[in-house]
Order: C-alpha cells, then structure tokens, then sequence
C-alpha cells in the first residue's frame, strides 16, 4: 500500500528535517522537532527518528545537552535539496515554524536563573532582553529553592507586568507617591 502525503522515504524525511532546521530560531529538542516533521502524513516515527540520528551521525545536526541545532554541512546540503520538498509541504513548515519561532525568541528574552548561596539562600536572577540587548536583570534574593522556582515561573510568564510595575514606581513623582 503507497504511503499518503509527500513524504515517501527517509530521504525525504532528512530534506525535511534539514528545511526546518535551517529556518528554526535556536536549537530545539527531540519532541519539538519531531512536532514539526509530522506535518506531513507520509513522516512515520522511527523513520523519523533514524534519519535524526543519521543526520547527527554525519555531520548535519549537532545534538548538544538534548537539543539539536543544524551545521554549516546540513545548512549547505539542505540549502542544494530543499527544491525536492513538495510546495505545499514548504508551506506548511513555515507556517508551523512561524509559531514555535515565536515561542523560541520570548523564551531566549526571558530568562531566570536560580544561583545558590553560601549562607543557604538562592539568589533569583531575572533577565528581560530584547533584540537590541539586556532590558533589565534584577537579582533578588530568596529563602529556598522552591521559593526561587515559583518566582521565576511566575516571571517568565508575565514578565512585562513586573517591569512595568518597577518602571510605574521609578517613574512617579513626589507628590503622586
């Protein structure tokens, strides 16, 4: 029985992979690219997961601490066979990076770090960057670890609420405070 979609071999799976990884906004981990891969219906898991590894293996991907990032070999060689990759299916990559493009640039300009203490406190850095540099770091000390993670979860999901709060006070006058 002929596979659906446009994707028919593990050939086809590695252009895919390399066509993606070209235009990805930083390195991504095994689930989000195999999200983005499986936006054809001929993708089929293990196929995916060994042209993964053969693309590592020669060369093409760089696996480092579980994330995969392409190199000059893989952005050359996709660059030459990215015209072999159906249109639509093109279309269809670009549209889905274009979503976790987004989440990969906010989670790069939103950071925390939780940075331990000789006296047993942590220490929460706070780091708001935008595409022209560091916006703010705001290090704030904390009783634990635990206390340090919910701080910083809650940062990273609003952290335009904090540095409006301490722009609101900075920038009010004597006579409003």
């Amino acid at each position: 029985m002929a596979k659906a979609g446009f994707i028919h071999d593990k050939l086809d799976i590695k252009f895919l992979v390399l066509y993606l990884m070209a235009r990805v906004a930083s390195s991504v981990d095994f689930s989000t690219l195999a999200d983005l891969t499986f936006c054809d219906d001929g993708v089929e898991y293990f196929d995916f997961a060994a042209a993964l590894a053969e693309l590592v293996d020669t060369g093409h991907l760089e696996l480092k601490d579980d994330k995969y990032s392409i190199t000059e070999k893989g952005r050359r060689n996709g660059k030459i066979c990215e015209s072999s990759l159906a249109y639509s299916v093109r279309r269809k990559c670009d549209r889905n990076l274009a979503k976790v493009n987004g989440v990969l640039r906010r989670d790069a300009q939103v950071r925390a770090e939780i940075l331990p203490r000789d006296d047993g406190a942590h220490t929460l850095r706070l780091i708001l960057d935008d595409d022209k540099g560091n916006i703010m770091t705001l290090d704030l000390l904390t009783v634990s670890e635990e206390q340090a993670g919910r701080l910083a979860e809650k940062f990273r999901t609003h952290p335009e609420r904090l540095y409006d709060s301490i722009l609101q006070v900075l920038l009010e006058t004597e006579e409003e405070g």
